[in-house]
């Protein structure tokens, strides 16, 4: 997507969960995103290590593998694949904590000419209102969905 470096993932028959495995210093860790619907359409995102006893994420791990580009990178990808399947899907992000928060704006940011061209982006203010996504603004959650095409 979008020309981004990604991971090889894949995808459980239901496209709910993905997995990809993350490669760098401290070596090969599982990683799994998924998809919860938690409202008419809208579906909170999540991802993180892959916890083999769960079988679960484990969110709140800092994985620290020095590759944080490929996997939003592959987190992009996996969204957009996502919304291809679920093409009138709202998508429901929020880091785990305000710093993983922050990420995600930064990374929207930085490619925000690549992701405004294909999805509508709304974020979440201290007032707990829903506003079209514009930088420079630190929004508390993020919500997405597939642009339209007439």
């Amino acid at each position: 997507m979008f020309g981004l470096d990604k991971y090889h993932y894949t995808s459980d028959t239901t496209f709910m969960a993905y997995h990809f495995t993350s490669n760098g210093p401290r070596g090969s860790i599982q990683k799994i995103a998924k998809f919860n619907l938690i409202g008419e359409r809208v579906y909170n995102f999540g991802f993180g290590d892959f916890d083999v006893e769960t079988e679960d994420i484990s969110d709140t791990i800092v994985s620290d593998n020095r590759d944080v580009d490929l996997i939003m990178g592959t987190v992009g990808a996996i969204i957009y694949d996502f919304t291809n399947v679920f093409a009138d899907s709202l998508i429901f992000v929020q880091g785990t904590n305000n710093s993983r928060t922050r990420l995600y704006q930064m990374n929207i940011n930085r490619h925000w000419e690549q992701i405004g061209s294909v999805f509508n982006i709304y974020g979440l203010m201290e007032n707990e209102e829903w506003t079209p996504f514009q930088r420079g603004v630190n929004y508390q959650a993020f919500l997405g969905e597939r642009k339209k095409i007439a």
